[in-house]
């Protein structure tokens, strides 16, 4: 059930408690020890005690760069916890280097605007402002959660084929989300484009297309855990299915889609565009981009 602000905040205390055992669980149930469960308390307590000064000054500035934070220091804990294999060494690598850029880049985009609008009905009511923290807590657990158990839950040992082909998915993922991101920043960036949306580079094919890389890197690091997983560890493939749910059925594409509809739904280059390009998948075009010689040459990127 969806939460609002007119919600007691016992509501959301409870919720969130709820969130936190069900993690707890299922670490335990997965990890088969205290590593992974040790993982998992700390992916919240850095939430909460970020939460904390956060709430007090109802200033959201930190949120995006202690998530990604978050990941950095579960990367490192969790490599500490085991025994530090080559496939080991290879996971922590990838997802600090995909949390390192990904950190860094909402961080400048929340200094350069000034705030970020997710929180202006959330910040100013701490019970539900908690909820989010703690969601983030479970997003940086889940996302991460096949990286997390292969650190902790599963042997060292030489790298093979479906390793490889993970680290290509991961590099091929990892790509397009950092060139989409950089493409639709230079955009905005360019004032002539102001109140339009971008048709150019990798967004010519995709009206997603980070997204899109986001969960093709994910899927990369869940092929690097395919070929040593057993038993329960299977359920670490949770962690690209959670980001692909998450991303196309919940807080990425249906906000962002509906928030572009608003915007420019009357404007009848955006419907062509929206007619031919696909949602997530990067499609070439097949007139050849005859949408974006209809439209206005400078676009907004939504």
């Amino acid at each position: 059930m969806a939460l609002s602000n007119d919600d007691p905040p016992q509501k959301f205390y409870t919720t969130s408690a709820t969130i936190f055992l069900v993690t707890l669980l299922l670490a335990w149930l997965v990890g088969g020890g205290t590593g992974l469960v040790t993982c998992a308390l700390a992916a919240f307590a850095i939430q909460w005690i970020a939460f904390v000064p956060s709430s007090m000054m109802q200033d959201e500035k930190a949120f995006d760069l202690v998530g990604s934070m978050s990941y950095l220091a579960l990367m490192g804990y969790s490599l500490s916890l085991g025994e530090g294999g080559p496939r080991q060494i290879l996971v922590t690598v990838l997802v600090s280097i995909w949390a390192a850029r990904l950190g860094s880049f909402l961080f400048a985009r929340v200094q350069r605007a000034g705030n970020d609008g997710r929180f202006d009905q959330i910040k100013v009511y701490p019970a539900r402002f908690f909820s989010v923290w703690t969601i983030q807590g479970l997003w940086v657990f889940l996302t991460a959660f096949a990286a997390l158990v292969i650190n902790t839950a599963t042997p060292a040992s030489s790298l093979g084929l479906l390793d490889y082909v993970g680290t290509a998915v991961w590099i091929t993922g990892f790509g397009v989300e950092a060139i989409s991101d950089w493409q639709k920043s230079s955009f905005n960036a360019n004032p002539h484009n102001k109140g339009r949306f971008i048709t150019s580079g990798f967004w010519a094919t995709s009206r997603h297309p980070n997204y899109f890389g986001e969960i093709l890197l994910w899927c990369g690091i869940a092929l690097i855990g395919a070929s040593v997983f057993t038993g329960w560890q299977w359920l670490a493939l949770l962690s690209p299915a959670f980001v692909a749910v998450l991303l196309t059925q919940v807080s990425g594409i249906p906000l962002l889609e509906a928030r572009a509809d608003k915007k420019w739904g009357s404007d009848p280059a955006y419907q062509a565009y929206k007619a031919k390009v696909s949602v997530l998948v990067p499609r070439p075009d097949p007139d050849d981009g005859a949408y974006v010689r209809n439209a206005p040459e400078h676009a907004e990127a939504h």
